[in-house]
């Protein structure tokens, strides 16, 4: 009996260190300390855009490189920590730093602060199964122009297309002017290779009604497609068309692989 109740307890404590270690390599952000009892089952950091609210409770949306965790309870180590704890955890930190509350709900935390020449937006959300919450710090910097004509056309020489990070305002269709520098070097492409053509086309991930993914993305195709028409481009060199969700190049059910997801491709025709 005692070799069977300490085979238990060995058991037991394997579950446990395994429950609370953090998945590989991720780790807390250098603002914050993390709550006691919680582990990281999911971190991506890049650069990316963050849905969050203005102090009127109206959806508001900002770019910059994203630090995005997802943190769950180990409900051997006592009780969840209220919705209501959590936030008031996180805006006591902030305030305490010189940050400030920009909207608060019994499901969201939205937050500012500057710290060491920096801004931040910090968003708490999706607090599900009485044991997660998900943690999204925005370092707020626009995105370095990396993308060149001629790395496009090596990339349709090579794989008969190219996916870019094209971002555009929240659910419309209106090119955000951080990456207008991206529009402006497929114009490039299409001026320095007469004979090029091509077809521009939009992709979403999986969040929402599946057919108005399928418009939105054929609208965002269309609006790359009339910029450049606009910048001088023959319009029968290019065709547009929206694939909604339908083609995914990485998985839904992860931050990261969203994020991937949405995006417009360049194809060779």
């Amino acid at each position: 009996m005692k070799k069977l109740v300490f085979s238990l307890t060995i058991t037991l404590l394997s579950i446990y260190s395994v429950f609370a270690q953090d998945v590989d390599k991720c780790k807390d952000h250098s603002l914050f300390t993390r709550m006691k009892g919680f582990s990281i089952v999911e971190c991506t950091t890049n650069f990316n855009k963050l849905d969050t609210y203005n102090s009127a409770g109206e959806d508001i949306q900002f770019e910059g490189y994203l630090t995005y965790i997802d943190y769950i309870f180990n409900t051997e180590t006592g009780e969840m920590p209220s919705n209501f704890q959590i936030i008031k955890n996180y805006q006591d930190a902030i305030l305490a730093k010189g940050g400030k509350k920009i909207y608060t709900d019994e499901n969201y935390g939205c937050f500012e602060l500057k710290s060491n020449g920096k801004e931040f937006k910090i968003l708490l959300r999706d607090f599900y199964n009485e044991t997660n919450f998900k943690l999204y710090i925005l370092e707020m910097e626009p995105m370095i122009q990396e993308i060149t004509a001629n790395a496009m056309l090596d990339a349709l020489n090579k794989d008969g297309f190219i996916a870019l990070s094209i971002l555009f305002e929240t659910a419309k269709y209106t090119i955000q002017k951080e990456s207008l520098p991206i529009v402006e070097q497929i114009f490039e492409l299409m001026k320095n290779n007469p004979t090029l053509k091509i077809s521009i086309e939009g992709h979403t991930d999986n969040v929402g009604d599946a057919a108005s993914n399928k418009t939105l993305s054929n609208n965002r195709a269309k609006a790359i497609f009339d910029a450049l028409i606009t910048k001088g481009i023959d319009k029968s060199r290019m065709s547009f068309v929206g694939w909604g969700q339908e083609n995914p190049v990485a998985d839904n059910r992860t931050e990261d692989g969203r994020t991937k997801n949405r995006r417009v491709e360049i194809v060779k025709k």
